[in-house]
């Protein structure tokens, strides 16, 4: 039977205590959580909804390197080593294989970008290899001939988002964190001793208040931590992202790696089972919480996935689907400390670009909570390059009572 993360509230108090409490049960929340409970702190993480489900658990499945900014290689590569031993982590493979990354180009502009980017990247070992003319039609018989070249990044992979992420909260638990699932944040602030969080979670017989105290407090609320952050005074112009994705049925085994387009558009993969999953344009928000695919955009992207792979063509669509995923302008996420409260740590706006680097990024917020710094270089994404009119010393939060998160 598949395991779940379950939570008894009339087994444990109303009132708990941990030495950290992290609010957000994606791969970023959970990573942080296993981390600091196998190195023994005691850990409350709480998650309004199941953990892994919004977009840690509804994102493509591509577990890549190659296209990210050089700021983020160093993360990306830490990532990189954590998805080696997966299985070991978590305990499941994921369905993780290293199948490569294959970026195409659809001009000679397009190809310029990818070998300047191949040279860019190349301290960093990712490996890339370009691919045009001859050898890609020989390589690649499977693809459109809209196609001019590519580069591949062979040991960068896939995996599926909706095992591995709950499997991190699972581990996290095994580990002997506290998970809370169905549990919303609605109060947060710092009393001058320790971060007090009021809680709301959802039973079987209605809704219960929860209050919990710790030393300290990660924001890993995806699209929602920027009401959190704001707290604490430190608002950030965040907004919201909603993936447009798809699955065909099974087919025969034809793509050998997963694929993205210089610019965008377009992306895909397809599983062991056959299954191609594809995702390109955008969906819309039902509400704050909840969005759909587009049918504009599904027929959209339809004849631009069949141009670039003729086996595609009379395929049928069996699924669609959205999600809330948390953006910022730079399209470079929060992670690290906060610059208004000590003992408070962000780590959110992955940009709908966070499952590879996300055990990573759990494993840094939790070296600083332990040792108060990281071996990874991550100035280029604190939350103070969004605060630049108001120094820290301007702030003093250590008097002011709880905020309410609206």
């Amino acid at each position: 039977m598949k395991q779940r993360v379950t939570t008894d509230i009339n087994a444990g108090p109303k009132r708990l205590s941990a030495d950290v409490l992290i609010v957000g049960g994606g791969i970023v929340g959970t990573s942080a959580a296993l981390t600091l409970a196998k190195a023994g702190r005691k850990v409350v993480l709480l998650e309004r909804d199941l953990c892994g489900s919004r977009s840690s658990g509804i994102n493509y499945g591509g577990v890549r390197r190659q296209g990210r900014s050089v700021s983020q290689l160093p993360l990306a590569q830490r990532a990189h080593r954590i998805w080696e031993g997966l299985s070991d982590l978590i305990g499941i493979d994921g369905e993780y294989v290293r199948s490569g990354h294959f970026k195409l180009a659809r001009s000679a502009a397009d190809m310029q970008a990818l070998e300047a980017y191949a040279e860019l990247s190349k301290p960093f070992g990712l490996g890339i290899e370009l691919i045009s003319g001859e050898r890609l039609r020989q390589q690649c018989p499977w693809l459109g001939g809209a196609v001019v070249g590519g580069s591949l990044c062979p040991e960068d992979g896939q995996a599926n988002p909706r095992l591995v992420s709950p499997a991190f909260a699972q581990a996290a638990q095994r580990a002997g964190a506290h998970i809370i699932e169905r549990c919303e944040v609605r109060e947060a602030g710092y009393d001058g001793t320790a971060f007090s969080v009021r809680a709301e979670l959802s039973t079987g017989e209605g809704r219960q208040s929860l209050q919990v105290r710790a030393a300290s407090l990660i924001n890993c609320a995806g699209a929602w931590a920027g009401k959190l952050a704001e707290a604490f005074d430190e608002a950030v112009p965040m907004f919201s992202g909603h993936p447009n994705m798809a699955v065909t049925e099974p087919i025969p085994y034809f793509l050998p790696w997963s694929l993205g387009v210089e610019g965008g558009s377009i992306y895909c993969r397809q599983v062991s089972r056959g299954n191609v999953v594809l995702g390109g344009g955008r969906g819309y928000a039902q509400d704050e919480s909840r969005a759909r695919s587009s049918h504009d955009a599904i027929l959209a992207l339809l004849p631009q996935a069949v141009d670039l792979l003729p086996a595609l063509r009379h395929v049928h669509i069996i699924r669609t689907w959205s999600g809330v995923e948390g953006y910022l302008p730079d399209r470079q996420p929060i992670l690290g400390a906060s610059s208004t409260q000590d003992g408070l740590f962000h780590g959110f706006g992955f940009c709908g670009a966070g499952f590879q680097i996300g055990p990573a990024a759990g494993e840094v917020l939790a070296d600083l909570v332990m040792h108060g710094r990281s071996d990874i270089p991550i100035d280029a994404f604190s939350i103070r390059r969004f605060q630049s009119t108001l120094p820290v010393a301007d702030f003093n939060l250590a008097s002011e009572p709880e905020r309410k998160i609206q």
